[in-house]
């Protein structure tokens, strides 16, 4: 700014001076009037809410710790808020492995692309909206499976019913909805459960078909070839097979179905549904999940309040889980 002034009293236009220097006239007069604070592109800034360095390493240092080496940055950050501890939002911990080359894609999966929703049906309170299908689990003789009936309530996640047979069956359906709806729901109010499945014959079977009918079940069917109708056991099915511990093959009806036990029982009470907010199954069944979500929350406010520069005026992120779940295929009988 000196040698422009001392150019201009010599004569010379402001817009050739600054041209000369490298600034614009409009820079010049911003510098005047609100002082020497260089904000031109490039120019090194204070980013309040950036991370100290501190901060940042031990991001990354609690990110490759053991116990969270197949977790997810939404998991951890859920785990670390039970602890009572905050350090960064769920981006912020992406955005730091991407820049130290720690974020890779590892499934054995493809990677996933969006899709549009399906049709979507309301539910609000447990056993309202049910949906169930078959998978397949390969034995030890190439061709052969057991077959893998399970029966998941949508407004939690949770699995309600499950059975492995070595075939497929309407007889098996029939029993496996006996005994799941004489555990879950009096027979009084089975008239009020909305259930959904695929179009396979074990679906639409007399036998199964008359006992639902008896208790005023309302059934839906999704559109041939349209696995988004039944989006819930799809996504659980794979959450299935591409687990860690997943066998190969199974070489008796006793060890698939041990495995499947113990699958369950880890998939209702110990894993983290990204749909529920990150608690289990189980912990938004029995209400649990309330309190575990108005402490995270706590801890966020807390944390806001210390380094309110972090925010700014954005909004704090509010654990609640889901409110209700909705379902509504196309076609209802």
């Amino acid at each position: 700014m000196i040698l422009i002034e001392e150019a201009h009293s010599s004569g010379a236009r402001y817009t050739k001076a600054c041209e000369i220097v490298g600034i614009s006239l409009r820079t010049l007069q911003r510098w005047k009037r609100d002082g020497l604070k260089d904000r031109r592109k490039g120019a090194k800034k204070h980013v309040v809410r950036k991370l100290s360095p501190v901060m940042r390493q031990e991001i990354i240092t609690i990110c490759n710790e053991s116990r969270f080496q197949d977790r997810t940055p939404y998991e951890i950050v859920a785990l670390l808020l039970d602890e009572g501890r905050y350090l960064a939002s769920v981006r912020t911990f992406y955005r730091i492995l991407k820049e130290e080359n720690l974020l890779h894609y590892r499934s054995n999966s493809r990677v996933p692309s969006k899709r549009s929703k399906p049709p979507e049906r309301v539910a609000d309170r447990p056993n309202k909206v049910w949906t169930w299908d078959i998978t397949w689990m390969p034995r030890d003789v190439k061709g052969l499976f057991f077959y893998a009936y399970v029966i998941i309530d949508i407004f939690d996640r949770s699995i309600v019913g499950w059975s492995v047979h070595e075939e497929e069956s309407d007889s098996h359906s029939r029993d496996l909805f006996h005994d799941t709806i004489s555990r879950q729901i009096p027979s009084k109010k089975a008239k009020d459960l909305f259930l959904h499945s695929d179009n396979g014959n074990p679906m639409k079977g007399i036998t199964l078909l008359a006992f639902l009918a008896s208790l005023r079940v309302s059934i839906s069917y999704s559109r041939p070839r349209v696995s988004n109708d039944n989006p819930f056991i799809e996504s659980y099915f794979k959450t299935l097979k591409y687990t860690t511990n997943y066998p190969l093959h199974f070489k008796t009806l006793t060890s698939a179905r041990e495995w499947m036990s113990s699958f369950v029982q880890w998939y209702n009470v110990e894993h983290l549904h990204s749909s529920l907010d990150y608690v289990t199954p189980e912990q938004m069944r029995s209400g649990e999940s309330t309190d575990i979500f108005r402490k995270r929350n706590v801890v966020m406010q807390e944390a806001r309040e210390k380094f309110p520069e972090r925010w700014g005026s954005r909004k704090m992120k509010e654990w609640k889980g889901l409110r209700y779940t909705v379902l509504n295929p196309e076609k209802v009988k």
